[in-house]
């Protein structure tokens, strides 16, 4: 609602507002006006009167405006101003001042009105929105809270694996050369832990994480644990889905030991190549995730087989099912559990 300036005798410039309009209206509990041609508040009814405490006419022409926030006059007359020239609706958030002086958020509508084709103003209403303003604040800032608390917890994390990294590396090079196998394999063992958290922390959405995009920035991730070209992972998605955190977690820390496995049951110089494939299926149906990675079956000498047994331990924390062993003849498929198609 907009004005130039009010009727010298106080009451609606320009006027046109008909018996009807003035019944409905003045019966209505929301703040209900109108405007003339020229954008000036030609009628309030008793709702608005009621929150402003002030009489109608000193709501008409510019009266109104008044009450207006000064920091949101700006955006408001922009707002009006458009919609005017277009002869549009709209719709607008500010704040008014009550008649107790406090000022309230509320949310504007106004309708172009016509008679006989010809655009005669606006009618709108207004209703109190404080309390949904003050519950948007509230998540806002819960949110920014949650969002600094997981950055802060993640920042630990990652200092917490790269000090054991660290220990790890100091500890095997200190070490007899038949034990320093184990020492490089759990090392990249952790590292690879490192990037499952690291690509889960930076997902776009937290709370339900879109499964092609993760396993797409953690394969790449993999591929940086050896020299360029000794890990290899390839990724291709025929079905999209939003897992639950903990799902894509375990999902993570699976494919990185099936790497890590990969590595360890491969010499220096051979490519350590997994394929994981999320095959097309029917919406309400599990979403399968397929790995092949080349390597399974031999370890350096002294260096354990723990795959299986890690790969059961991350599926049984997030009711994944498991089968196969990861070779071409078995691939390892996982159904996932929480998976919205």
């Amino acid at each position: 609602m907009a004005a130039d300036t009010p009727a010298p005798d106080g009451g609606p410039p320009g006027g046109g507002v008909s018996e009807a309009f003035r019944s409905f209206a003045d019966g209505a509990s929301l703040m209900i006006w109108r405007t003339d041609p020229e954008a000036r508040c030609v009628y309030v009814n008793p709702a608005w009167t009621a929150f402003r405490g002030r009489e109608a006419a000193a709501e008409f022409g510019e009266g109104w405006k008044e009450g207006l926030h000064p920091e949101d006059r700006p955006g408001h007359e922009a707002a009006m101003t458009a919609a005017f020239a277009r002869h549009d609706p709209f719709s607008v958030e500010y704040r008014l001042r009550r008649h107790d002086g406090d000022f309230r958020w509320v949310h504007g509508h106004g309708h172009p009105l016509r008679e006989g084709g010809a655009f005669v103003g606006y009618a709108g209403s207004c209703f109190d929105i404080t309390a949904r303003k003050g519950s948007e604040e509230h998540a806002a800032q819960a949110l920014a809270e949650k969002e600094a608390l997981l950055a802060e917890v993640y920042h630990r994390v990652r200092n917490n694996l790269q000090v054991t990294v660290s220990l790890i590396g100091l500890y095997g090079r200190a070490a007899p050369p038949p034990c320093r196998p184990v020492f490089d394999a759990l090392g990249q063992r952790v590292r690879a832990i490192a990037l499952v958290q690291q690509h889960l922390h930076e997902a776009p959405q937290i709370a339900s994480i879109d499964l092609a995009d993760y396993l797409a920035r953690l394969a790449e991730g993999l591929c940086q644990l050896r020299r360029p070209g000794r890990v290899a992972v390839t990724v291709a998605a025929q079905r999209t889905a939003r897992l639950h955190p903990r799902t894509v977690n375990a999902l993570g820390m699976i494919l990185a030991e099936v790497v890590a496995e990969c590595l360890d049951g491969t010499g220096e110089g051979v490519p350590c190549v997994t394929a994981v494939t999320v095959p097309a299926g029917p919406p309400g149906e599990p979403v399968r995730v397929r790995i092949v990675s080349g390597g399974l079956q031999g370890h350096p000498e002294g260096v354990p087989k723990l795959g299986p047994r890690l790969i059961a331990a991350y599926a049984a924390q997030a009711e994944i099912a498991v089968s196969g062993n990861g070779t071409p003849e078995a691939p390892l498929e996982l159904a996932l559990p929480d998976a919205t198609p």
